[in-house]
């Protein structure tokens, strides 16, 4: 089955240092089918910037099951870990946390280890 590249109907998803890109296209047929596209971007050592793009192309076939399985996944996500991101690489103002030392209930500072308290 040969693609044209025509966008029937899109919508972008800014996320931080991603861009989803969902994309309704048309197939040669004039059938529709939904690519959905990561675009990634990462810096040089020089300060120039270059974007990475993953793609899936997804047919109607496989629409139920996709969306099924999807639904079920994040579900499962939400359920498990909650809706708040706890990636410390998502906390816009991060800060490592206090390390205690369990033997003696001391607070140091993560940086402030010593092989011996290991």
């Amino acid at each position: 089955m040969e693609i044209k590249q025509e966008e029937i109907f899109s919508k972008i998803l800014r996320a931080g240092r991603r861009t989803y890109f969902f994309d309704v296209r048309e197939t040669k047929a004039s059938d529709y089918f939904l690519t959905i596209t990561e675009s990634k971007k990462f810096t040089n050592d020089d300060g120039t910037f270059f974007y990475k793009k993953h793609k899936i192309y997804l047919y109607k076939e496989d629409f139920s099951e996709f969306h099924g399985i999807l639904g079920e996944m994040i579900d499962f996500v939400i359920k498990q870990r909650g809706e708040e991101v706890i990636s410390d690489r998502h906390q816009k103002e991060f800060k490592p946390e206090e390390y205690k030392d369990v033997v003696s209930n001391e607070s140091k500072s993560f940086t402030d280890l010593n092989f011996e308290d290991i």
